[in-house]
């Protein structure tokens, strides 16, 4: 007992562990007579469906006089709850739309949003938006600081495929 108390009174802290967050997201194929590349966005968000860090985001970065910009609200709930208070591009985050595909991406835990995230439960949003399209957003829960590694999948129904996420300790 005495050790556990100088411990807490030295005010000492776990070290946190390092991680690897590894993300697959499918752009899915579409038959459909004119086809538009979906805006994507994806952020960490808390229980309280609070914005914990913005991860990526994919647009139309090379419209004329930053036309792709103007387009950004349409990934609502992205932009309603992050989106508006950030002045594109932001460098490490914002990225070219992306083709039919999977596409794979990596954060670690010593840099970008993941270096202060405080360990608990969250969840990784994905939000599609495609002009002439619909609108989509997979949610995936997952834990933060967990001890052992961790894989989730969703798979969305219509402007997104399936979601993996893969958190290694």
């Amino acid at each position: 007992m005495r050790v556990l108390l100088s411990v807490a009174m030295t005010g000492l802290v776990a070290p946190v562990m390092a991680a690897d967050l590894n993300l697959k997201v499918e752009v899915p194929r579409l038959n459909v007579a004119e086809y538009h590349r979906p805006y994507v966005a994806i952020w960490i968000e808390r229980p309280d469906q609070s914005v914990a860090g913005n991860l990526a985001v994919w647009y139309d970065m090379k419209k004329k006089d930053n036309e792709g910009n103007k387009w950004l609200k349409d990934i609502r709930q992205w932009w309603r709850r992050s989106g508006r208070e950030l002045q594109m591009p932001v460098d490490g985050i914002s990225g070219a739309t992306r083709p039919v595909g999977e596409h794979q991406l990596n954060f670690s835990s010593d840099k970008g949003p993941l270096a202060s995230l405080p360990a608990g439960d969250y969840q990784l949003v994905v939000e599609a938006a495609r002009e002439g399209g619909g609108r989509e957003i997979v949610k995936v829960p997952f834990k933060w600081q967990a001890k052992g590694e961790q894989t989730v999948k969703v798979q969305g129904s219509d402007e997104l495929g399936l979601v993996s996420l893969n958190i290694k300790p």
